[in-house]
């Protein structure tokens, strides 16, 4: 099992991020890649999960610890696979997911991209009781080091902006609803592209 890799992000594809370990290049698959946009050339540690099967083999990769094990938990949810157990997490935090699931919040989990309430009712009998202990932390706490100083130029901003955009439509979303959310998205409280990303995604669930 590997537990996580720590090398430099070599570049950066539509579903996955390449890391450059001693000379050798992992494509370790990712909710949001572009998260990693800012630090290309940078050295990182992902946090992954080897999934294993007859006819494939793939490794997906999480900033946090808690994302990884989250991601394993719903691996073993019926009706949901690896596309689905990443899409809930580039949604939202794994604090808010564990916090729906204690308190069987099926309107909340019936958000998520594929998740119906036969699905969301499989992830309250399955899980709560297994994810108490997030509910009272946060997961985002690296990306604070990679928030932009408060001076930092709109022009800036805006690049990011659009980074986010192009991040959205290589996660499957149309031209049409990138275009809906855009206005109410331009204006969120965001300093990262992942940020962006995740206040889109958002906005997509929302409808």
């Amino acid at each position: 099992m590997i537990a996580f890799i720590e090398g430099k992000i070599d570049a950066i594809e539509e579903s996955s991020v390449f890391v450059l370990v001693n000379g050798i290049g992992y494509e370790v698959v990712c909710a949001n890649p572009y998260q990693f946009q800012q630090q290309i050339n940078e050295s990182v540690r992902i946090y992954t999960y080897h999934y294993v099967r007859e006819d494939q083999q793939l490794l997906y990769g999480f900033r946090q610890y808690e994302e990884k094990q989250l991601f394993a938990k719903l691996l073993n949810v019926s009706g949901i696979g690896p596309k689905g157990a990443l899409s809930i997490l580039a949604t939202t935090s794994v604090y808010d997911i564990a916090l729906a699931i204690e308190q069987e919040d099926e309107k909340f989990l019936t958000q998520f991209p594929g998740v119906g309430k036969k699905t969301a009712r499989q992830m309250i009998l399955d899980l709560k009781g297994n994810v108490a202990e997030w509910m009272n932390q946060s997961t985002d706490k690296s990306l604070n080091e990679n928030n932009l100083d408060e001076t930092q130029s709109t022009q800036s901003n805006q690049e990011e902006f659009e980074e986010a955009l192009e991040a959205l439509k290589a996660l499957g979303y149309s031209d049409r609803e990138i275009k809906r959310i855009s206005p109410q998205l331009r204006q969120a409280d965001c300093s990262t592209i992942d940020d962006y990303v995740k206040a889109g995604l958002s906005l997509m669930v929302q409808g």
